[in-house]
Formats: structure tokens, C-alpha cells, sequence
């Protein structure tokens, strides 16, 4: 069961830009009028699950993948990453469309915790993001340098799609991603009953951002360069 919490939401919107003096690693490219259509690029899926096998646990607790499940799943670190390995979950907030509105999604929100450069909301049929857990006891995605735009490779099988972080979920839930995002790794996107029950990794990339946010391409281009990186480090 997805919650959202447009509270999270409006208040995650000052994340959006980085830290003064930042050194994050960014790939800022123009939009892409069509963000889903890019090629994803040659880092194997196997190569990257190969890297995250074992969990060095970085939350205090764990989270649970909906609501009345168990907490059992950590969120996890190594050297330039954090990763978790979970359900997903359909998130539709932010702009609507055609697939994701109010008729579509009966929890659907109209706001995302973070905004693309022109102020919009994001658009979750078109662009492809990963919803991070609300701050709390568990973890702090800020302690870890996560925040609006990181990008993620999020892995199924033997695919791996590029995403940035594109919302904040509840504080004790985590494994959900965007309509686009589920769409582009073969998973039935539909926010009522879509989803997989597990399988997935989230592996997002410590101190990256992708400018601006809505550029898949952007994300494309810098995923690729920290999933190689990533694999010849650990």
C-alpha cells in the first residue's frame, strides 16, 4: 500500500539544490522531451548485483515494504553507494496525465517532494525516479548524501534502469518507484495492483545530482560513468 505525505512532499521541495560548496558530481544537460526513450547503456545487471550481495547496514533499524509487513528490510552501504532491496511500489504523484491522475490512482498527489527546474511537478508516467523514505530514527538519506536528483540505478532481473530521486515516501516504508520507472523494467506500472512483490535493488549513488532533474538523459550519462565506477571499486 503506497502513503504519501504531501506534508514530505511541500517540505522536501528546499532540498533541491545543493549544499554551498558542494562537490557533488553533476551532469546537467538540456531536458529531454522525451525522457523514456534513451538507451540505458551497457553496465550488466549482473555485474552490479554481483557488488551487493552482502549488506553492511547503514540505517539504525529497518523498513517495512508496505504497511502491516514485516521490518526486514536495511538499507545498506558501500564505498559511493547505498543500496536496499525491496518490493516496488507505483508511485503516480505529481503531474498528471493520461496514466496518472486522480481517476487512475485513488491515493494520487498532485505534488512531489522535489520540482523540476521550470518549478512543475514531476511527472512520474514520463520520467523515471525513485521515492526515498521520509527522515527518521531509522535513517537519514541526508546523512548519506542523498538528496533531489541523486541518481540511482535501479536493477530487475537483468535490467537496470537509470532513475533520479524524485520524491519522499513515508518514514517506515520503503521500494517504490515511478510509473516510467517500472514501465521501462518490464513491470506492470499500474498504481492499483501493479508493483512487484520483490526482486528489486535500489542502488543510489552518494553524492551525484542530476541537472536538471527531468533530464533522463542526464541521468542516463552520469548512472552509467558511477555504475562503471562503482564496479571497479568495490
Amino acid at each position: 500500500m503506497r502513503v504519501q505525505s504531501l506534508t514530505l512532499a511541500v517540505a522536501g521541495a528546499a532540498l533541491l539544490a545543493p549544499a554551498p560548496g558542494s562537490a557533488a558530481l553533476t551532469a546537467a544537460v538540456r531536458p529531454s522531451s522525451s525522457p523514456v526513450a534513451v538507451r540505458e547503456g551497457d553496465v550488466r545487471a549482473a555485474d552490479l548485483l554481483a557488488k551487493v550481495r552482502g549488506c553492511d547496514q547503514i540505517s539504525n533499524g529497518r523498513y517495512r515494504s508496505d504497511d502491516g509487513a514485516r521490518a526486514d528490510i536495511p538499507v545498506c552501504g558501500k564505498q559511493g553507494a547505498v543500496f536496499w532491496k525491496a518490493d516496488m511500489d507505483i508511485d503516480c504523484d505529481g503531474r498528471p496525465g493520461p496514466l496518472c491522475n486522480s481517476r487512475t490512482d485513488p491515493l494520487f498527489s498532485d505534488a512531489t517532494a522535489y520540482q523540476q527546474s521550470d518549478g512543475r511537478q514531476l511527472k512520474a508516467e514520463t520520467l523515471p525516479y525513485i521515492v526515498v523514505p521520509g527522515v527518521s530514527g531509522i535513517w537519514n538519506h541526508r546523512d548519506h548524501d542523498i538528496r533531489a536528483g541523486s541518481v540511482a540505478a535501479v536493477i530487475y532481473r537483468d535490467r537496470v534502469q537509470y532513475a533520479v530521486v524524485g520524491d519522499v515516501g513515508p518514514r517506515h516504508i520503503i521500494g517504490e518507484a515511478s510509473y516510467a520507472t517500472a514501465k521501462a523494467l518490464g513491470i506492470r506500472p499500474d498504481p492499483i495492483g501493479g508493483g512487484t512483490d520483490s526482486g528489486i535493488t535500489y542502488l543510489v549513488f552518494k553524492d551525484s545530482r542530476v541537472s536538471p532533474i527531468e533530464s533522463h538523459s542526464a541521468a542516463v550519462t552520469l548512472g552509467q560513468s558511477l555504475a562503471r565506477q562503482f564496479i571497479e571499486e568495490n
